[in-house]
């Protein structure tokens, strides 16, 4: 395993070098065929999914540096392990700047959460406890990961279906205090903060309100999906009106702030998908899709979010 070697301290003003990026959409296979018959149209920039392209030198690789001579990149992580107990994982950091220093990204992203334990990958996203103790060790570790990649962290607000009893903070003041002690920023997903908010019973805006909103560099879209009484951030659904309500306030409150959409599986063709896409430029216009939260059982819809109790850990 690669010992952390301590290099020159990050550049905290590096973040304020982030500039808005417009409207993206996540690169996926499915689209490689379509994508490389130029010119691609209807999108800003594409965002990937750093696993994917690790140790990855064949036609990914190919359509990737192909897109990159015409497009920004972002490189969106779901392995960094942040919040976890275990050791920062050097090998796979070492592979994550390897990677940044071929695809030069706008930044690197990935999420406040833990994925794992001791070597063994959840190949989720697990909540954080929301405590003092808890912010220092990840204060830490995010200073450590951002002097090693000599370049900004971006974190992301997970979707969460359990809380941890002893959660003495809530999630944007975690927020708030990580990224002014660190310089850190936040990519806002507003479909997790409407998944979360409907699961725990907390109010989406108030949330949103609360955030460290200087420091919010991206917003993700994504349609999730209801299932008995609870939301499952499924990404394969098409934006819904609570969340296109939530990213239009988050964006009179922080923009102009680039935006993803997010669409993982039952991916719809890519003119399909910039349909979408170019549905938050017409709710930042102030005329908001009328698109319901579908049901996992049936195409149906909820109307209003159920205020549920919160369950704990």
């Amino acid at each position: 395993m690669t010992s952390y070697i301590q290099k020159q301290p990050f550049a905290a003003s590096a973040i304020e070098q982030i500039n808005p990026l417009g409207f993206g959409l996540g690169l996926r296979s499915e689209h490689y065929p379509y994508l490389m018959q130029k010119p691609v149209t209807g999108v800003d920039w594409f965002e990937i999914i750093s696993e994917n392209y690790i140790d990855n030198y064949g036609y990914g690789r190919h359509v990737l540096e192909q897109l990159m001579a015409d497009f920004p990149i972002v490189m969106h992580g779901v392995s960094m392990n942040i919040g976890s107990s275990s050791a920062l994982d050097f090998d796979y950091l070492e592979k994550l700047k390897a990677l940044a220093d071929f695809v030069k990204p706008a930044w690197i992203s990935d999420h406040l959460c833990w994925t794992g334990f001791a070597g063994v990958n959840s190949h989720d996203l697990l909540p954080m406890p929301l405590t003092e103790e808890s912010l220092k060790h990840v204060i830490n570790r995010v200073n450590q990961v951002q002097d090693f990649l000599q370049r900004p962290l971006v974190l992301e607000n997970p979707s969460t279906y359990l809380e941890f009893q002893n959660s003495s903070l809530t999630e944007p003041e975690f927020f708030t205090q990580l990224v002014e002690q660190t310089q850190c920023a936040m990519l806002l997903d507003v479909n997790n903060v409407y998944v979360s908010a409907y699961n725990h019973g907390f109010c989406p805006k108030t949330y949103i309100k609360n955030l460290p909103l200087k420091s919010i560099v991206q917003m993700h879209l994504a349609g999730p999906t209801l299932s008995g009484h609870c939301l499952i951030d499924t990404h394969d659904k098409p934006v819904p009106e609570p969340v296109w309500e939530l990213y239009q306030l988050a964006q009179s409150l922080c923009g102009p702030v680039s935006t993803l959409l997010e669409w993982d599986a039952n991916i719809p063709a890519f003119p399909e998908l910039v349909a979408e896409l170019n549905k938050a430029k017409t709710v930042l216009a102030g005329q908001i899709p009328h698109a319901p939260v579908q049901n996992n059982h049936q195409q149906g819809c909820i109307s209003t979010p159920l205020v549920l109790a919160k369950e704990k850990l």
